[in-house]
């Protein structure tokens, strides 16, 4: 008989200490034609935004306000790293 191990995927540290973890994803990801600017608000506070940043960008994350950058902002961004 064999035994299989299934290990649970880490979740980076700055996640769990992001202000996000502690608020409604709902702020995160608003309806299309809502306002993010809650959502960049509390992005605006947290120290983890840099690493959410990094994370979103590297795991070309389309949807939600990572960062405290919209989906258009981040693929903004992206174009301007691929120069």
């Amino acid at each position: 008989m064999q035994t299989t191990t299934v290990t649970p995927p880490t979740v980076p540290t700055w996640q769990a200490q992001a202000l996000c973890a502690q608020t409604g994803a709902d702020f995160f990801f608003p309806e299309p034609g809502s306002s993010a600017r809650e959502a960049k608000r509390i992005c605006g506070m947290c120290e983890a935004r840099p690493a959410c940043l990094e994370y979103a960008l590297t795991h070309d994350e389309r949807f939600g306000v990572w960062g405290g950058l919209s989906e258009k902002e981040r693929l903004a961004l992206r174009r301007l790293r691929t120069r």
